[in-house]
């Protein structure tokens, strides 16, 4: 039985990938981290999104958009994130189909580590 493409496109398979995080084993570093938000926006797992969100900034819930449909992921950039260290950064660019058209959302996001378990911060569009 073949099992589906992580929709990060990391080319492995969904099980392999992301959807390990999604069970609920901790992303490793903030790039793999970010790959599976990137997979939870795309596959609708707004509970996800927000347990990896870091506490300060987390928003109280999360609505996503059922007319938008996230078509791709491009890391343009890491700086730190690695398991050893205690803060990250990802840069990446992210297309998406909606109702208003298609598009690009360009993103700087921070990620820090906490109690072995790595959280999205913040980000900066450009």
């Amino acid at each position: 039985m073949d099992t589906p493409d992580c929709p990060c496109g990391s080319g492995r398979a969904y099980v392999a990938c992301c959807g390990r995080f999604h069970a609920g084993r901790p992303a490793p570093t903030a790039v793999a981290l970010m790959r599976s938000r990137y997979s939870a926006f795309a596959l609708g797992l707004p509970d996800y999104l927000l347990v990896t969100w870091h506490p300060a900034t987390r928003p109280a819930d999360l609505d996503l958009d059922p007319a938008t449909t996230w078509t791709g992921l491009e890391i343009l950039g890491t700086e730190a994130g690695k398991a050893w260290d205690r803060a990250g950064t990802v840069t990446f660019a992210a297309s998406f189909s909606s109702s208003d058209g298609e598009g690009t959302m360009r993103e700087r996001s921070r990620f820090t580590l906490e109690g072995g378990r790595w959280y999205y911060v913040d980000g900066a569009q450009f």
